[in-house]
């Protein structure tokens, strides 16, 4: 490692070693594939409702016209078949695996949809869980994709390293909720996609609020938001607030995920979309 790094090399100018590995540990995609754009959704800690999210924001893109997929990338805990209604295995050509297309045609890939019962557990090590994601982007026949969204297992480990290393990611979107703990835990999600050279798109903060239906006055459970206070502390736009709506998981939990409809969802989309260019 050259003397001048500065361990971020989207701002270092050093012609290290380290730049060059990760450029060479990126993974090639099916070649009967073609994805144009790759999100990863992350966060720092679980318990945010970052597959909701990944949910809300792969029907979103669909509404606007665009074939989206999900690689669900949290291997050992996998939400987003249930929240599409997917219970199906996939199947194998000759290609590759097929993922499962939901209702309003989002290519979905996840390890429940390799397992006998939904509810196996899947207990592998990280070399194993980190291979698997691998194949999800290898050997899976992603078909015309404009926009695939990566939903991401919480933390720094092994998974999320490997997504970042061999994923030709276009960036990142950090979820989070607001809590006191939050500049901290999103910190450490920032400081690691600026380590691995990965663009951070922004953060929107889910469970922001809880609006009355009755007297429409905002309640907040987590505390008050710290959103302009951490985004502006690591220099991250604000995709969206999104709020404690029960409608949501209670929509999720049917696997109805594609018929709601969330403003704060759509607006964090466009945004989004004009981002990516």
């Amino acid at each position: 490692m050259a003397e001048e790094c500065t361990h971020d090399c989207s701002t270092c100018g050093a012609d290290c070693s380290s730049r060059n590995t990760q450029q060479e540990l990126t993974e090639k995609l099916n070649q009967y594939s073609s994805v144009k754009k790759v999100i990863g959704v992350v966060s720092g800690k679980g318990g945010v409702g970052k597959s909701t999210v990944t949910s809300l924001m792969a029907v979103m893109f669909s509404r606007m016209g665009h074939h989206t997929a999900i690689l669900d990338a949290d291997i050992t805990g996998p939400s987003i078949p249930k929240a599409f209604g997917i219970s199906e295995r996939a199947m194998g050509s000759d290609k590759g695996i097929i993922p499962i297309t939901t209702h309003s045609g989002i290519d979905i890939m996840s390890v429940n949809l390799l397992l006998e019962n939904e509810t196996d557990p899947v207990i592998w090590r990280g070399p194993v869980l980190a291979g698997t994601v691998k194949q999800f982007w290898t050997d899976v026949l992603w078909q015309n994709v404009d926009y695939m969204f990566v939903d991401m297992p919480p933390g720094t480990g092994d998974v999320p390293l490997t997504i970042f290393q061999s994923l030709p990611l276009d960036g990142i979107i950090i979820v989070t909720s607001p809590q006191e703990l939050v500049s901290m835990i999103v910190g450490k999600a920032v400081k690691m996609a600026q380590m691995m050279n990965i663009p951070i798109l922004g953060i929107i903060e889910n469970m922001s609020c809880y609006v009355c239906p009755d007297c429409g006055r905002k309640h907040y459970p987590f505390g008050e938001s710290r959103l302009e206070e951490v985004a502006g502390e690591y220099g991250l736009d604000i995709l969206g607030r999104f709020p404690i709506d029960p409608k949501c998981s209670q929509a999720c939990d049917k696997g109805k995920v594609e018929s709601l409809l969330v403003p704060e969802a759509q607006q964090a989309a466009e945004k989004l979309e004009k981002l990516l260019g």
